[in-house]
């Protein structure tokens, strides 16, 4: 039987990312007890009030049919939130709503780029960002993130790679796998390339509520002068711990929402109501779990750093933002995906391959710093001794 191509652009980029992952999880499906480090899921359940207000909005019918833009009230909470956020005007002409990040992120690539074109992406990147932009049909130019440079994309490394068929710069800000959180001097730069090029600008900033003390966040949408080329998504999976609901949203300028418009009304016809009323809430005020979920990454990124940078040959990158600190383990000899086989095996830690976040981290690992701290310096413990074994090996 025939297939679509678009199934074997994707084939090998979608769980076989994840099979440190996968394997984990079966191992404690078995009995073992393992200390999971891999995704990066909130530590605290979702807030009662956002439970209560998608409970509340049930009972009370909220549970027909929605349209693709997305319910009034979420679409005009969001539009208050980001004028007051962005410091300019935003209309709810403005704002499309989608089923999580992963959903606004297809739907957006899908809107702007197709067959021939090219996607300018910083590696390392989130896991999906290669199918997202392979199931277009555009192609995925990578540039690189540099250790040196803190991983934020630098201007330069973009302007190398540009050619006349780039229609897109792909940003994460903050990132995820690193953490990294740009400057205003990069988006400045960045911008510049956009406009000389006539690029779009997408930015996922999801993890925009969980940046570390002492770092600011600004976004491309920050800049006026930008407002014709930006697009940004989010949602409340990661600020307000409501990953399961997948509710999230894409703001940019009112021509493109309109063209997207139709490509989501064909794949959703609209998102669940009552998951918008409680979006609108959540997005109406401060989360109430954000900043303490800020200040546990930001120290168990520090003991992470504390326990293993300089021990046995590994070195830690301190992230300034998300939930995720780097090690880097190219010293013991083994790949990324090597040390984390070996140490779920032999020491029952489960932790990312830095190979699943693309050829930029060969050699590294992610852990999520979602686990209680005791949980955390005892993985540090296990992934020392396993760099330490590594290290005599290979003497």
């Amino acid at each position: 039987m025939r297939y679509a191509s678009v199934t074997d652009r994707l084939a090998g980029l979608g769980g076989a990312k994840w099979a440190v992952h996968a394997r984990a999880r079966a191992l404690k499906a078995a009995g073992e007890e393992i200390i999971e480090l891999t995704i990066g899921e909130p530590d605290v359940p979702t807030p009662q009030p956002l439970l209560g207000a998608a409970a509340r909005a049930m009972q009370s019918g909220r549970t027909g049919y929605s349209n693709g833009r997305g319910e009034p009230g979420l679409v005009g909470a969001l539009a208050a939130r980001y004028t007051a956020r962005r410091g300019r005007e935003i209309g709810a002409d403005q704002v499309m709503c989608l089923p999580g990040t992963q959903t606004v992120l297809y739907g957006i690539l899908r809107t702007l780029v197709e067959a021939g074109d090219e996607v300018l992406l910083g590696d390392p990147m989130y896991a999906t960002y290669e199918g997202l932009i392979a199931q277009t049909g555009a192609r995925m130019v990578p540039v690189p993130l540099r250790p040196e440079h803190g991983f934020r994309m630098q201007a330069a490394d973009v302007a190398a790679r540009i050619t006349p068929r780039s229609r897109v710069l792909f940003l994460n800000t903050p990132h995820n796998p690193t953490g990294a959180v740009l400057r205003p001097e990069d988006i400045r730069a960045l911008g510049e390339l956009a406009r000389e090029h006539d690029l779009w600008i997408v930015s996922d900033e999801v993890y925009e509520d969980l940046v570390f003390p002492g770092v600011s966040f600004i976004s491309p949408l920050d800049f006026a002068d930008l407002a014709d080329r930006v697009v940004v998504a989010s949602s409340i999976s990661k600020s307000h711990a409501a990953p399961g609901f997948r509710s999230g949203w894409c703001v940019g300028p009112a021509e493109f929402c309109e063209r997207l418009l139709p490509l989501s009304e064909t794949m959703l016809f609209g998102s669940q109501p009552f998951i918008a009323d409680m979006t609108a809430l959540a997005v109406s005020q401060p989360s109430p779990v954000a900043a303490g979920m800020t200040e546990r990454f930001a120290r168990r990124a520090g003991l992470i750093a504390g326990a293993l940078d300089g021990t046995a040959g590994l070195r830690v990158h301190r992230p300034e933002a998300g939930m995720f600190a780097l090690v880097d383990v190219r010293a013991t000899g083994l790949s990324g995906e090597a040390f984390a086989l070996g140490l779920l095996d032999r020491e029952k830690v489960a932790v990312m391959p830095g190979e699943s976040f693309g050829a930029g981290l060969n050699g590294w690992l992610r852990l999520s710093l979602t686990q209680p701290d005791e949980l955390i310096t005892e993985a540090c413990t296990r992934i020392a001794a396993h760099a330490a074994k590594a290290l005599e090996n290979a003497a």
